[in-house]
């Protein structure tokens, strides 16, 4: 590990130093300050590297998992009153639960099943990723927080009283005290209701409808009226020191140089600008509330999501873990990536940090840096702990809108482009009446939409539901284009042209080429319609038949009680293992086709046809 100690050594301060910007803004934007996203790019990078499958990679909180992070946070402190303090022990709970949800993915195997993930679904949902971000910092960047608009937090006071007054009556409930006619219980506590607290409730009922896509659109027309000009023009500064630096040299991270510059110019001048939340001085501490305040009923709603959490975490891991292969010509272990991702998300979680995954542009920069191991990883973990003890103080002095104006960057970044670019050129393959659509727009569109104005965790299980379906009918229709079960005029097999004229006349004989599955069985169930009517038994021949699926099970066991209804004997022929298996477990074989009925070739059940024939008869 040590031999290329000098390469990891500037790979890793380098990826410390460009994820530094992105940690406090990732952590800002969150909800849960600053802290968070640096006590996440610390335990992530560190744990993943030493434990991981990938010997190049940087990880750390990145922007799809601080877009879903931000629904757990806001979610969770809603029905906390508002109060994050209260809050965060469920919060981090579940991404702890998230973090042992990767590593049970990576003990199972499921490492190398994360790349059937459709890209549609991944495109959209980036693309969404992006959108989100973009819009919910336009606020901070013009300097507006609505829970601090006077006029627009007292539009909620009356909501805000409801909602105290229906807090108590929850309250008492738990406490079993009836409230029937006798309401002296629920008076006094009412009385004890401050103006204080009304306004508390109604700047969190404030924040909690301008958050959002939706809810940054509705408030944009005040936001407009009540831009904060010293805020804005700190954000466009770092935006536009962000791009143009790029311009001059890409040696230096740009996102730190904007970092750095406009906060010195601010702090330097005295300027009036408004500051992160403090950095906490000092070794992050473990949160041991998420072990004594685990409340299930608070949890499990959240449970698909910490699912969502750890899919999105290994999805966005294993790709960085691809680009790593391709530039340092190495191969990955996906299951070891997953429990080491799985280890830093936990540890991470447990000192109330946020949950993160293989960063792309850290990964590229450690490489190119000169890193080959995963010392490099941990080597950048370590560097931003030191940050942290060493310049705290310092960091908690850098404008918010600063922060802002870097995310308005990546929001801008992390959109799949190369996916939007294709829109055009994908083939339409879905009518829907007059129009010609493609399916993996639809999808890409779908998930896209939905997670940008609704539901990130909702939106993707819909897409995937979709890209499912759509899936299995393109395959239906190609494999039962390709198979010979569909109901057309039986062309006769080499073996079978010389059979006497006899045989002929009474024997039908039908050919199954393919597999019997949900996309062909209804060309099957035709089968009775093709049979003429002098003809009194019915050969199927399955030797290239090599697969049924359930909904072809039934559909043979129709078709074969119709023969029988009708009297005509059947024969099988040359049943491969798989189709057998699944007739003999619902009692097909022996129950509607005999052991004498089932031959292992065509030429021996002629045989038996020959001199059986005038029996049957």
């Amino acid at each position: 590990m040590f031999k290329h100690l000098r390469g990891d050594l500037f790979g890793g301060i380098t990826a410390g130093i460009v994820a530094l910007p992105l940690a406090l803004a990732f952590g800002v934007s969150s909800g849960l300050g600053p802290s968070a996203g640096l006590y996440g790019a610390i335990f992530i990078s560190f744990f993943a590297a030493l434990f991981g499958g990938t010997n190049t990679q940087i990880s750390g909180p990145t922007a799809p998992m601080t877009a879903v992070s931000m629904v757990v946070i806001a979610g969770i402190i809603a029905i906390n009153d508002g109060d994050i303090n209260k809050a965060l022990p469920a919060i981090l709970t579940v991404f702890l639960l998230a973090g042992i949800m990767q590593i049970g993915l990576g003990l199972l195997g499921m490492g190398k099943y994360i790349k059937y993930i459709p890209y549609p679904v991944v495109s959209g949902f980036m693309t969404a990723i992006g959108v989100i971000i973009l819009v919910t910092q336009i606020l901070p960047a013009v300097g507006y927080y609505p829970k601090e608009d006077e006029a627009y937090v007292n539009q909620f006071m009356p909501e805000a009283e409801e909602e105290l007054l229906e807090n108590i009556l929850q309250e008492e409930a738990g406490e079993g005290i009836l409230v029937l006619e006798d309401f002296t219980e629920t008076i006094k506590r009412a009385e004890k209701i401050t103006e204080a607290d009304m306004v508390k409730e109604a700047a969190t009922l404030a924040s909690k409808e301008a958050s959002g896509v939706m809810g940054t659109f509705k408030v944009l027309p005040r936001a407009l009226k009540n831009i904060n000009w010293l805020e804005l023009a700190l954000a466009l500064a770092t935006i536009i020191i962000i791009y143009g630096f790029k311009r001059i040299t890409t040696a230096i991270p740009s996102t730190l140089v904007a970092l750095i510059v406009v906060s010195g110019l601010a702090f330097g001048f005295g300027l009036d600008y408004r500051p992160i939340e403090q950095i906490p001085s000092g070794l992050p501490i473990p949160n041991l509330e998420i072990f004594t305040a685990f409340e299930l009923d608070v949890i499990t709603p959240y449970i698909f999501t910490a699912l969502t959490l750890a899919l999105l975490g290994a999805i966005d891991s294993l790709l960085t873990s691809v680009v790593a292969d391709n530039m340092t010509q190495t191969k990955h272990k996906p299951n070891k990536e997953l429990v080491g991702q799985g280890i830093g998300n936990s540890i991470a979680a447990i000192f109330g940090g946020l949950p993160g995954a293989g960063a792309t542009i850290r990964t590229v920069v450690n490489i190119n840096s000169g890193g080959k191991t995963r010392l490099s990883g941990m080597i950048a973990g370590v560097l931003l702990l030191i940050i942290l003890l060493a310049l705290g103080p310092v960091a908690s002095q850098i404008p918010a809108a600063v922060l802002a104006g870097i995310l308005v960057t990546v929001g801008i970044g992390v959109m799949d482009y190369r996916g939007l670019k294709a829109i055009p050129h994908l083939p339409k393959d879905i009518k829907l009446g007059p129009l010609k659509l493609s399916s993996e727009v639809i999808i890409m569109l779908v998930v896209m939409v939905l997670s940008s104005i609704w539901n990130l965790v909702y939106a993707v299980g819909i897409g995937l539901v979709i890209a499912s379906l759509m899936f299995m009918k393109k395959i239906g229709d190609l494999t039962a284009l390709r198979s010979n079960v569909r109901a057309l005029r039986e062309e006769p097999w080499s073996d079978e042209k010389n059979i006497p004229q006899k045989i002929k006349d009474e024997v039908f004989i039908k050919h199954i080429k393919g597999p019997l599955f949900f996309g062909s069985t209804n060309e099957f169930q035709q089968l009775a319609s093709q049979i003429p009517e002098n003809a009194s038994t019915v050969i199927i021949r399955m030797g290239r038949m090599q697969y049924m699926d359930q909904t072809g099970l039934y559909a043979m066991e129709d078709v074969l009680q119709d023969l029988k209804r009708k009297d005509i004997q059947i024969i099988l022929v040359n049943i491969l293992d798989q189709p057998r298996y699944m007739l003999e477990r619902i009692d097909i074989i022996p129950d509607l086709i005999p052991e004498e009925h089932i031959f292992k070739n065509f030429k021996s059940c002629l045989d038996w046809v020959d001199k059986n024939l005038n029996h049957h008869e």
